[in-house]
């Protein structure tokens, strides 16, 4: 677990899932991800993914909750997801970011999303990180730019035309 400020990062519990779904499904949320809701079951499959990730890779998403009021905000942390998007990308944890969009504007992803980068250097300290965002989502490229990344190309990906940016390890 990680507490900052005004969060706790904790690993995901399955009593996030309804909160989860609700995210998911929120066109504003998915606009720069997908464009398309998820579905219910795609919201299951997703977190049991990141449930797996961290047994199977020793990092994965945490859980975002707001301190004060316990509400579950969204999640933050690093994956992999197998993308094939090439050498310069595919070989390196992919940071990822999602907030509810009653959490949106209140620098609750930076927050979080400097808070996961900070345990993934601690304890990974040697591996750089990636992440795609869509060129459109000036919030994410925002946070992304915050916490160091900076871009290294674009490519198109599931028929959107994304940027890849990339993060060099802490030293």
């Amino acid at each position: 677990m990680i507490e900052t400020e005004r969060l706790i990062l904790r690993p995901h519990v399955e009593a996030d899932y309804e909160a989860l779904c609700a995210i998911w499904a929120d066109p504003e949320v998915v606009r720069f991800i997908s464009g398309v809701p998820s579905s219910r079951e795609q919201t299951w499959g997703r977190l049991m993914r990141g449930a797996g990730m961290w047994v199977l890779k020793g990092y994965g998403p945490f859980a975002i909750v707001d301190k004060a009021s316990g509400r579950f905000l969204g999640d933050a942390g690093h994956a992999d997801y197998h993308r094939g998007l090439g050498e310069a990308f595919d070989p390196y944890p992919e940071a990822g970011w999602v907030l509810g969009g009653h959490a949106h504007g209140k620098g609750y992803a930076t927050e979080a999303v400097a808070a996961a980068h900070r345990w993934f250097d601690d304890n990974r300290p040697e591996t750089r990180s990636v992440c795609i965002i869509s060129p459109d989502n000036a919030a994410s490229l925002r946070v992304a730019a915050k916490v160091g990344y900076r871009p290294f190309g674009c490519v198109d990906y599931n028929g959107e035309v994304i940027m890849l940016e990339r993060l060099r390890p802490a030293k």
